[in-house]
Formats: C-alpha cells, sequence, structure tokens
C-alpha cells in the first residue's frame, strides 16, 4: 500500500510543478486581479510534517507547499483487484510573514491557484489512478511561527485506485 501512497503523492508533485502547474495559475490569478507577479518563490516538498517541526529541522522558503497522502483505504470494491479504494491526498500551503497584513490574502491566492490545478487534473491519472474531482479546503487561523506571523490552507481529495 505503501506504493500507492507514493505513486499518488508523486504524480501530484508533477501536475503542481509542471510549466501548467502552480506557478502557472498563481500569474494567472494575479493578472484576473489586475497585479504583476513579483516573482516570489515557493518550495514543493512531498513531506507530512508540522510546521514547528519543519522549522526546527530544515530551512523553510516560504511559502511552502508540503504534500503527503493522509489516508488509504482499500475497500476491494472490485473483485479480483489486489487494491480497489481511494486515497486521501493534502496539499497544504504555509504562508508567513512578518506582518498580518495581507497574509490571508496571500494564502487565498495560493490555495486557489492550487485549486486550479486540481479542477484541471480531473480523469485518469496514472497506474489505475482516477480524480473524479472534488476537493475541500480548510483555512486554519493565523498564528505566531515561521517569519513571525504562519497561516495555513489545508486542501484535500480523493483519488480512487485500482490495481
Amino acid at each position: 500500500m505503501a506504493n500507492v501512497s507514493s505513486t499518488l503523492t508523486s504524480y501530484l508533485f508533477g501536475l503542481l510543478t509542471a510549466d501548467t502547474g502552480l506557478d502557472y495559475h498563481l500569474i494567472a490569478g494575479l493578472e484576473d486581479d489586475g497585479l504583476s507577479f513579483r516573482g516570489e518563490s515557493h518550495s514543493v516538498v512531498i513531506q507530512n510534517t508540522s510546521p514547528d517541526l519543519a522549522e526546527r529541522s530544515q530551512t523553510v522558503r516560504y511559502p511552502a507547499i508540503y504534500l503527503y497522502c493522509e489516508k488509504i483505504t482499500n475497500s476491494l470494491k472490485e473483485k479480483f483487484a489486489t487494491f480497489s479504494g481511494r486515497g486521501r491526498l493534502v496539499v497544504e500551503v504555509r504562508c508567513s510573514q512578518d506582518r498580518i497584513e495581507g497574509m490571508e490574502r496571500s494564502v487565498e491566492r495560493y490555495a486557489d491557484a492550487v485549486c486550479r490545478v486540481l479542477d484541471g487534473a480531473r480523469g485518469t491519472w496514472q497506474d489505475g489512478a482516477y480524480y473524479t474531482g472534488g476537493y475541500e479546503v480548510a483555512f486554519t487561523t493565523l498564528k505566531h511561527g515561521g517569519k513571525n506571523f504562519l497561516q495555513i490552507a489545508r486542501i484535500s481529495f480523493d483519488v480512487e485506485v485500482s490495481r
């Protein structure tokens, strides 16, 4: 089952870092709002770690996007498949800055860009995975952390898998 989670997260990583991935949709969203892209660099990492632990153990470049498989369910819906179920993937957008002003808007822009990537990724992925669409976005409250203040948007969704 670990292979299912690594395959799904690797494919999602490829979607977000592709030419028509996160950067493309960030720029398009800013242009829709009449703003220009400041060339803000972000990091995309496959890792399930808390913000506190990540900051203590490594250098974090904000905004940071963390991808991980939260849960795998093998419900054996298909009779002769070894794995037939779903994987729950999570994309966490973590934004941090030294002032509160504009923090929420920054988190919303990144969450919107991730959702646009997912909207364009409906259909067959790879190795028997199929994304039907739909996701859930949850925003945390602003708290102390990172460069001074930290806010997280958590985008979670299910991918059907049959092998």
